[in-house]
């Protein structure tokens, strides 16, 4: 079998699509013959076989383990493995991750094979793994040692549970730190060692709250080496560099690796145990400082003057470049500012000079930040073919985060601690740089990207910024937008966008600006001008002329630009949507005006940028707050006479059945249109409108369109009914009908819930708009279809949409809901029986203060009418907790699924005003809040931490951050205190008690004694 696998696993990897597809049906239909994965393992152990069919071969070996080796899928039926194979297995696998081969990446995709058959048998069928694991690493060749360290990292990262690690920790702790300090051994192994030990740090991350001061004891006493073993590392210089090559040297690459590790540690530890590291905080803070200085010149060379390859990871995912570690530093650096001891020590210096800009430290470091501040030449290369990655950085929404980004975060962190002397700093270092002619512009533009990054986060944190501060950088702005070079005259343009910002004094750069969107030769400078203009509208420091003259400068520069090009950047399509909303927001009428075409193009742009979900909620946000603003009846029937043909031409020209984007952005705006029109409605909207809209619902499958679709029709409804009703269609239908028509395909089998969810709003509005006489024998009929698809509803939303139906008829009407549901039948069920289970399952997860102030009102009213049929009707009551110790796999979970108590409804209705009592008031919210302060509070250790406030980073990691976040998660679902249904609902209580409405004194009774002690508190309160 091997011998006709190796060829299937070979065919796998032709380029040929026909020979390869077959290859992959043949080694599925092989995955079912016993000897498969032991054949996939001697595979990957053959060293005379290729080396990418030994990689296949783990590789698809991986996979078979994780879908079959335990036996339970979550993803269908799973492919029995005997024992007996898997007996012979492990062994094999193990030889082959732990073997003296040179070849890592057959190590690594073996030590991957392991690890997937150690989460499932560690320890219970494989109790021997982790001690021959300790002991090759302990003795073993560096060929066996990585493979080691590789299954180990596998291990303690995914396979060994908190107790386990609790009392394996001190043999895999030392194991790893003696190689990490053997200097025999390759420094790529010692960081791979480091790593594992990093990787420890997400289980005592855990582990530490059940048994605080073991562990406290253990890593104090682990860490003093390893802290001498840090400093030691982070101090070693990398080798000379003699600039002969562009890239890094391959001697470097270890030493590198090694180095990163150790920093990437240090942080884990700072997150971890913040405690133990502030003792020697300055120590490494000294350490990284002088290490980022010494790597200033390798730096240049490889990325700043030249372009060479970073960013770079071997075969174990360990980071081995340059840029990767003076970027880690960076952030070590910055860390560092947070601790006090550093702080104090800082602080000395500064306190001993007579300012800030003359303090040594402050310059020194400002001219750190700027040296990896400056661009690299590979984003200068890309920046001149696609200048949309230039905006990308600017709005901070590049994936990349690199060392520039990371001095923007440090200089940042600067100016949270020192504020103004920060400023101060950066312009003494910055006015350095525009003296004389032998500075490089380089430098120049990185001092004005840093001061770009300090400023926005004071205006961000509504810091100011003085205005001595100001005028002396529109001096050295002044200089930079008549420079030669492209990248320094934009930087030049952002950062007047942001002084003006802070003070008036800037404005007079705003002409300039605008004129610069439409001269020049580089697309990069007038897209900065663009970004820059929008800062000079929000400063409210220019006056409402100039909403014309940017408009009309966006206006040329898309007339002389290929949209199709300029819509392959959606940086750039939200850079230019952002400046026309806030020039739009200086003065809402220019939204009707026929001279300045600002709706016209944020319609234009949404055209070619409809896929960007940004970009289109930008313009649908800047539509919306159009509409609001125009609610008198001309000034919306000016801008329904300019916007409806647009929007109902989008529906013209698209095939309404696919998944169109402009067709739902297109919908989404017709929907704020209609939310916040006039009533009535202006004379033929109903008629250009709903012909458009009915088509869209009456054959479009596409959620986002059917949701805001069905959301205008009920607003044409509640603006405007009697305009709804007299339209008649093209087939003579009149309105009510093709209303009618639309709630019935919706409320149909074949539309999702989550597609459907808005059709209850549409048939509530129908129902109270037409009233009963109108819809004549329609009525029951609607209802009917309502009440079935209820039965049937599984997503919230759509549950919420249709019982909203019924709540708001019972507002006026509660008796006759109940006779009608009485009254039919649901998949052989009495209607009552399942609309008010439904009803009162859902009841406590409704969304939106009016729907449940609605909701609420329905259900005290169904309770008061006392009627017998609700109160025969038995509903799902509390949930039964099972009493059990073990962990609920979700195995297990399906076949013990969750149980209730069954009670009558009147008691269910008690039971969830009580809840929503609770709500409205905010006691529950406010519980959840103190809460949370009072275990951040107890995770704290005794007394001052030494550390400024929390990491701005969350490390996703961290078995702790996780439990954390899936604890807010649940507990997110809260409201703030609403009023109005907490006046409603005491009063209502306060009354049922006082009357014993519908035999209140009994059903009281029923309630638990945590509802009772509620309803007492308020009775009290009232008293």
């Amino acid at each position: 079998m091997e011998d006709q696998l190796v060829q299937v696993l070979a065919n796998t990897q032709l380029a040929a699509e026909g020979p390869r597809k077959q290859a992959e049906l043949d080694l599925k239909h092989v995955e079912t013959n016993p000897a498969f994965p032991l054949s996939l393992a001697n595979i990957g152990s053959h060293s005379s076989i290729a080396l990418e069919v030994r990689q296949a071969a783990l590789l698809n070996l991986r996979l078979f383990i994780e879908r079959n080796w335990s036996g339970e899928s979550d993803e269908g039926p799973v492919i029995p493995i005997s024992d007996a194979v898997k007996e012979q297995m492990r062994p094999v696998v193990l030889d082959l991750a732990l073997g003296s081969e040179d070849d890592r990446k057959i190590k690594t995709a073996a030590s991957y094979v392991v690890g997937k058959i150690a989460n499932v048998d560690f320890p219970d069928h494989w109790p021997t793994l982790l001690p021959t694991l300790l002991n090759v690493i302990a003795t073993g060749t560096d060929g066996q040692l990585h493979g080691a360290l590789k299954v180990l990292s596998d291990l303690v990262g995914d396979c060994l549970s908190d107790d386990q690690f609790f009392t394996m920790a001190r043999s895999i702790v030392e194991v790893v730190y003696n190689v990490a300090l053997n200097e025999s051994r390759k420094p790529i192994l010692r960081a791979l060692a480091v790593s594992v030990f990093r990787g420890c740090f997400d289980l005592f991350d855990i582990v530490k709250d059940d048994h605080p001061e073991e562990v406290k004891g253990f890593a104090q006493e682990a860490l003093a080496g390893w802290f001498e073993f840090f400093l030691q590392i982070m101090k070693v210089p990398l080798p000379p560099h003699d600039g002969s090559s562009n890239n890094q040297p391959e001697s470097w690459n270890g030493i590198v690796a090694l180095k990163l590790q150790v920093v990437k540690c240090l942080l884990k530890i700072r997150n971890v145990f913040s405690n133990m590291l502030l003792p020697r905080v300055s120590e490494f803070f000294d350490a990284a400082w002088e290490e980022l200085s010494l790597l200033e010149g390798p730096h240049e060379h490889m990325y700043i003057e030249n372009d060479a390859q970073g960013r770079l990871e071997d075969s174990d995912g360990l980071p081995y470049t340059l840029d990767f570690l003076v970027l880690e530093e960076l952030d070590f650096l910055k860390e560092c500012l947070k601790a006090s001891p550093v702080q104090k020590k800082l602080e000395a210096q500064l306190d001993a000079y007579a300012a800030a800009h003359e303090t040594p430290w402050v310059l020194n470091l400002m001219r750190v930040a700027t040296s990896y501040a400056r661009i690299p030449r590979e984003d200068e290369d890309l920046w001149e073919i696609d200048s949309g990655l230039y905006l990308a950085e600017e709005t901070s929404v590049s994936a990349n985060y690199t060392p520039r980004t990371a001095c923007g975060d440090l200089v940042i962190k600067l100016g949270e601690w020192q504020k103004q002397r920060a400023l101060e700093g950066l312009f003494a270092y910055t006015k350095t740089l525009f003296i004389g002619e032998a500075t490089s512009w380089r430098r120049q533009e990185a001092a004005l990207f840093l001061l770009n990054m300090l400023v926005s986060d004071f205006l961000d944190c509504d810091k100011p910024v003085s205005e001595e501060i100001v005028q002396a950088y529109l001096e050295l702005v002044n200089y930079t937008i008549n420079a030669a070079e492209p990248l320094l005259r934009a930087r030049g343009y952002l950062v007047g966008g942001l002084l003006v910002q802070c003070s008036k004094i800037a404005a007079g750069l705003f002409d300039r600006t605008v004129d610069a969107i439409t001269s020049g030769d580089s697309d990069l400078v007038q897209l900065a001008c663009i970004k820059a203009a929008e800062g000079f509208i929000r400063s409210n420091n220019v006056d409402r002329s100039s909403q014309a003259k940017v408009v009309g400068a966006v206006s040329q520069w898309i007339q002389g630009k290929d949209m199709t090009e300029v819509a392959e950047s959606d940086d750039t399509l939200v850079t230019l949507a952002e400046t026309l909303r806030a020039a739009i927001n200086l003065d809402m009428s220019i939204a009707v005006s026929t001279e300045v075409p600002a709706l016209d193009l944020l319609f234009l742009i949404a055209k070619h940028g409809a896929t960007n979900w940004q970009t289109t909620m930008l313009i649908c946000e800047t539509f919306e707050d159009v509409v609001q603003t125009m609610r008198d009846a001309s000034s919306y029937q000016a801008l329904c006479a300019k916007v409806l043909p647009t929007l109902t031409g989008a529906f013209d020209v698209a095939n309404v059945t696919e998944d169109n984007p402009l067709v739902t952005f297109a919908t989404e705006l017709m929907a704020s249109l209609t939310q916040y029109g006039s009533t009535p409605l202006p004379p033929g909207f109903v008629a250009a409108s709903l012909p458009k809209l009915t088509r869209l619902l009456m054959e479009s499958g596409e959620g986002e369109v059917l949701r805001p679709g069905a959301e205008s029709v009920k607003y044409l409804l509640s603006h405007d009914h009697q305009q709804v009703f007299s339209y008649h269609d093209e087939n003579g239908r009149t309105g009510l009908e093709v209303c009618l028509h639309i709630i019935d395909r919706l409320l149909g089998p074949e539309i999702e819930d989550n597609a459907a969810s808005e059709v209850g709003g549409l048939a509530a509005e129908l129902v109270l708009a037409a009233g009963p006489e109108r819809l004549g024998p329609f009525l029951p009929q609607l209802l009917q279809a309502v009440a079935n698809r209820l039965a049937t509803a599984r997503a919230a939303p759509f549950i919420q949409s249709l019982i909203l139906v019924f709540a708001r008829l019972s507002l006026d009407s509660v008796q006759d809901v109940v006779e009608f549901l009485s009254t039919i039948q649901i998949e052989g069920q009495n209607g009552l029986q399942v609309v008010l289970s439904k009803w009162l399952e859902n009841s406590v997860s409704f969304a939106g203060y009016d729907e449940i102030r609605q909701n609420v009102i329905a259900l005290s009213k169904l309770y008061s009418l006392g009627d017998a049929r609700v109160a025969q009707t038995m509903v799902k009551g509390d949930l039964i907790v099972p009493v059990s110790n073990r962990i609920m796999t979700r195995s297990r979970t399906k076949q013990t699924p969750d149980q209730y108590t069954i009670i009558p409804a009147p008691l269910k209705i008690l039971k969830v005003l009580v809840e929503e009592l609770m709500s409205a008031s905010g006691i529950q919210s406010a519980a959840v809040a103190a809460a949370a302060a009072a275990a951040e509070f107890a995770d704290e250790d005794d007394g001052e931490d030494g550390w400024e406030d929390d990491p701005d980073t969350v490390d996703l990691s961290f078995g702790g951050t996780k439990t954390d976040l899936m604890g807010f998660l649940e507990s997110s679902n809260m409201r703030n205190r609403d009023d109005e249904a907490q006046t409603y609902l005491t009063e209502f209580f306060l009354k049922s008690a006082r009357d014993n409405t519908a035999d209140f004194k009994n059903w009281y009774e029923a309630l638990t004694e945590e509802e009772k002690s509620k309803l007492n508190q308020l009775a009290n309160e009232q008293a």
